[in-house]
């Protein structure tokens, strides 16, 4: 039997609440053809993947980080020179998995190994849930991810991801 944290009940029930809003229309409200939403330029994709490439090199590590768009597709894939061959697509993972379950892989993670959230989620295709897939956030909007893979454990690339979204938080606020 799985445990819940309170993390977790307020993620679900952010979820139900934003599902539960998105089918209920009021009578006579037209839907609107065409949606409206916020995405990362290209040149703040890639502020963002130098950012976090530097924040990593401060610590002394070689590594890949690749930047996607809010639906998870690829903006920016840097790799340092000696970062691993494998990294390039782990780092890729872990940001389509950040933006796709809209949570840190980080968190998903912690939830995972303390039994709060059932282990078969990593059974889903490209998903990677270790640390180092952070959201980007911005008015309140997921805009896009970041994901990092090299550091000696997946609570540094976390870090780093993280380090590189706060070195361009003034180009993210509108």
């Amino acid at each position: 039997m799985y445990r819940l944290r309170p993390g977790f009940m307020r993620i679900a029930a952010a979820a139900a609440l934003a599902l539960s809003g998105a089918f209920a229309t009021s009578a006579g409200a037209e839907e609107k053809a065409l949606a409206t939403f916020k995405v990362m330029t290209p040149k703040t994709a890639l502020a963002l993947a130098q950012a976090t490439l530097e924040a990593c090199r401060k610590g002394g590590y070689q590594v890949a980080v690749v930047v996607t768009d809010r639906f998870g597709g690829v903006q920016v894939a840097l790799r340092d020179r000696l970062a691993g061959a494998h990294t390039v697509e782990t780092a890729r993972r872990k940001a389509w998995s950040a933006v796709s379950f809209r949570t840190d892989t980080w968190e998903v993670y912690r939830l995972i190994e303390d039994g709060s959230l059932n282990p078969g989620i990593r059974q889903i295709d490209q998903a990677l849930f270790v640390g180092g897939g952070v959201r980007v956030t911005a008015a309140g909007s997921v805009v896009g991810g970041v994901g990092v893979s090299g550091a000696p454990g997946g609570k540094l690339d976390h870090d780093c991801a993280a380090e590189g979204i706060e070195a361009i938080q003034d180009m993210l606020e509108f």
